[in-house]
């Protein structure tokens, strides 16, 4: 009979550092197309345009097109499709994406000095991620049974053995004291409840293995993302003549991530036999500030044509972050050692993103028509995940580079080309109408994978294996803006759609898990309110 228990682990076993894997990482890269109605139903193609407050965070020379002061506050509705309601998380959730000012001082005729600041929500973490389908001879915890069998660190596995405290550990080498980092809190979960025999203390004696794995032939999957990156841009900005346009902006990112997920394998006998379900809950937080310097300019090359061309550069985030979580497993299989088992951590790493280039054109057909169009590139590969490494000389909190995550995340993410093309059109000078599209290729590749035979850190802490490998993200949108006096109302519509390949855990030996296709699809609506003085 199994024992019905709470099982606790500390991780105070030789390990100070922490560090975080590729695919959780990944979740603070990029961002979403966010910000004022103007710059949204254009598809964000306002670097080279410019005079909008939410090009302070792509291109700062934005901000010295400003001629006149301006306050403006944005608030969105974002509406996910095909989902239904996980963990109190509805598919429809109100948001407030923007609240800016621009101070602009007149230095000449023809030059001005600007002064910004904006708030700016640059990735709305609200999804709700679902995935079932079947499974053959693979399961989670086999993959903790192949871990234990490759034995060595170096091979991908570790040893399992009882520490003093009676919990089964996933041991450097047979004789060593230390926790391997190959072994993490998932694969702690299933030793414990599931790989370990309920008569294991008498085949222990025996001599006699008392270590099995299970067999799954399905898996049901729900996770619901919630949360933000706030951005927080101040910007000096200039006008020279109005033919160069400078400006830099400092910004400070806040990240507060939660995702909670439910994880169900179905079991099965060695002859096929329904053998009950295994259920993982994990729920993750991710909270703490980064900070990147952006720096662009915007040239009008014929003194006589607005056409415009802009450069810009953003410098990585220096995240400095903290994580806990607490994961559960409940076993409702007739095998395994304990009902029930659980893991609460918490711990601190740094993240820095790669670097970011953009060049945009602008043109404008006398007081009618704009048009404008952005290329954007990053290297999502060149993402470090950094270990914390207590202090140096200076007081200062130490890191250094998580060398095997480095080759995961260049195997594993590819460089992202992002397209903004829009178009605004006035009939009358006291309305406009606006078209945009965005498009970004996929940040994964194809055959990208999260590896959970790593020897770092960043898989001693994971408390889940699943991963999803997303496409490219396709964005349409739409916008109207009507001004009186002083006053300007935009509105903007966007459709953004992305599939994506989910898988609940790596292939291991020749056994391959099958991709389950999942998509992203939103729709958002938001409204513009901005005073100019």
């Amino acid at each position: 009979m199994k024992k019905i228990v709470l099982v606790a682990f500390v991780l105070a076993v030789g390990l100070p550092v922490a560090a975080q894997d590729t695919y959780e990482s990944a979740r603070l890269l990029g961002e979403d197309l966010n910000g004022t109605a103007r710059y949204v139903g254009m598809g964000g193609a306002m670097e080279a345009l410019g005079a909008d407050i939410s090009t302070i965070g792509t291109n700062p020379a934005g901000i010295g097109l400003f001629r006149h002061s301006t306050v403006s506050g944005t608030l969105g509705l974002v509406s996910q499709q095909d989902v239904q309601k996980f963990d109190r998380l509805g598919k429809t959730n109100m948001s407030f994406d923007q609240l800016g000012f621009v101070y602009s001082t007149r230095m000449s005729s023809t030059s001005y000095l600007n002064f910004g600041f904006n708030y700016h929500k640059s990735r709305n973490f609200d999804q709700i991620l679902s995935a079932a389908n079947r499974l053959t001879n693979v399961s989670n915890n086999a993959l903790s049974y192949k871990k234990a069998e490759n034995g060595y660190a170096r091979n991908g596995g570790y040893f399992l053995d009882f520490n003093q405290q009676g919990d089964l550990v996933g041991w450097e080498s047979e004789t060593s004291d230390y926790r391997a980092q190959t072994y993490s809190t998932m694969d702690y979960l299933n030793a414990n409840s599931v790989l370990l025999d309920a008569d294991y203390e008498n085949l222990k004696a025996k001599g006699e293995p008392y270590i099995f794995d299970l067999a799954a032939d399905e898996f049901s999957f729900d996770r619901a993302h919630r949360g933000w990156i706030s951005d927080f841009d101040f910007n000096i900005s200039g006008n020279e003549d109005d033919r160069l346009f400078w400006g830099f902006t400092i910004g400070i990112h806040h990240v507060n991530y939660k995702g909670y997920s439910q994880y169900t394998e179905g079991m099965v006998t060695s002859n096929g036999q329904d053998a009950g379900v295994i259920s993982y809950g994990d729920e993750r937080n991710i909270k703490g500030y980064g900070g990147d310097i952006t720096g662009g300019i915007i040239v009008r090359p014929i003194e006589t044509s607005p056409f415009r061309i802009g450069l810009y550069v953003s410098t990585p985030t220096f995240y400095d972050l903290k994580t806990t979580n607490f994961t559960e497993i409940v076993n409702g299989s007739d095998y395994g050692c304990y009902d029930y088992g659980a893991d609460e951590e918490e711990y601190k790493f740094k993240l820095f993103t790669p670097w970011k280039f953009g060049l945009s054109l602008g043109h404008t057909v006398g007081n009618n028509l704009a048009l404008g169009a952005t290329y954007e590139y990053s290297d999502y590969g060149a993402t470090r995940n950094r270990i914390n490494d207590g202090w140096d000389r200076h007081g200062n909190e130490d890191s250094y580079t998580d060398e095997p995550m480095k080759r995961n995340t260049e195997v594993s993410l590819k460089g992202v080309h992002t397209l903004k093309v829009g178009a605004e059109f006035k009939p009358i000078p006291e309305m406009a109408v606006r078209l945009g599209y965005n498009y970004v290729t996929a940040a994964y590749e194809e055959d990208g994978y999260r590896n959970m035979m790593l020897d770092s850190p960043g898989v001693m802490y994971a408390s889940t294996a699943d991963y999803t490998n997303w496409k490219a993200t396709n964005r349409l949108t739409a916008g109207l803006g009507f001004k009186a006096g002083n006053m300007n109302i935009d509105v903007a519509y966007q459709y953004s759609a992305t599939d994506g390949d989910f898988y609940p855990f790596q292939k291991y030996d020749a056994y391959t898990v099958g991709a389950t296709s999942v998509s992203n699809k939103r729709h958002q609506v938001i409204m513009t309110l901005g005073y100019t003085f």
